[in-house]
């Protein structure tokens, strides 16, 4: 599977995440990391009913930059 770039502005902030898809037992999930940050593991969470990061600093992520990062994953729009 291959990395895709994409660019955000969000409340003025610019962000340029990379996102490369990976199979971990049969599913999709996202290797993201924005402004050379260090990597973040998006995948489905049925609980939110949207992708969303796992690893332990995933709250180290604001949340509209998550919320968007989702929605450009879920939409195929990277």
């Amino acid at each position: 599977m291959q990395e895709h770039s994409f660019e955000l502005l969000l409340n003025g902030v610019p962000y340029f995440v990379k996102a490369e898809p990976f199979s971990f037992n049969e599913e999709t999930r996202f290797k993201v990391s924005f402004n050379n940050s260090d990597d973040h593991i998006f995948t489905w969470d049925s609980r939110l009913g949207r992708l969303a990061p796992i690893n332990d600093d995933a709250g180290t992520i604001p949340d509209d930059l998550e919320m968007a990062i989702a929605g450009k994953l879920q939409a195929g729009k990277y």
